[in-house]
């Protein structure tokens, strides 16, 4: 289990809330928009001034960054997201900012856990249409050391974003993804 509390930005300011390393971040933001990773042995950060009064802060998971898509009823694959720092937003939306390997190289019972975890956590939080759950997975831990980060509901669709190329994968083409989103949505009113 990863601690993790809301607080009020001036605490988060005036010290460290957990020990470092922790990542803080605004709990209402997406695409890693104003996330700040506290590494050991540095001081409280200096948060910019669109921050909102109340931040997430969470301890760091070190490890592999991977993602599974889920479409309806059905977890699609496991991408293996390769940065040379960590997934900023330039590296979702520059070209060339990751590498994404899918289906991820990774063993069949990690496979396994994020495909179930993600399309349990898309029924869970009620989602409808396409969810993207995203994880981290320290590998020397084995199953222990998979943790679920957060769920997407609104994930991207840009020529760079994970949906549409798991969908791709899996021989969805973008056309029919949308379409297949269109529809879904009006189903379900």
């Amino acid at each position: 289990m990863v601690a993790s509390v809301i607080a009020a930005r001036e605490m988060v300011e005036a010290g460290h809330v957990l020990p470092p390393p922790y990542v803080v971040k605004p709990n209402n933001e997406g695409s890693s928009v104003g996330v700040y990773i506290v590494r050991e042995g540095t001081n409280a950060p200096r948060l910019a001034a669109t921050m909102p009064a109340m931040v997430m802060v969470e301890a760091y998971a070190p490890g592999r960054e991977l993602t599974t898509t889920v479409m309806g009823d059905r977890a699609l694959c496991v991408t293996d997201i390769l940065t040379d720092g960590w997934y900023d937003y330039d590296a979702k939306y520059k070209t060339g900012g990751s590498r994404h390997v899918l289906p991820a190289d990774i063993p069949p019972e990690i496979t396994a856990a994020c495909l179930d975890f993600a399309l349990r956590a898309h029924r869970a939080l009620g989602c409808r249409g396409v969810s993207r759950t995203d994880f981290r997975w320290d590998e020397a831990k084995g199953l222990a050391g998979l943790i679920l980060l957060e769920t997407n509901t609104q994930p991207g669709m840009t020529p760079t974003s994970l949906v549409p190329e798991q969908a791709a994968y899996l021989g969805i083409s973008f056309p029919d993804l949308c379409a297949w989103m269109v529809k879904d949505a009006s189903c379900n009113r």
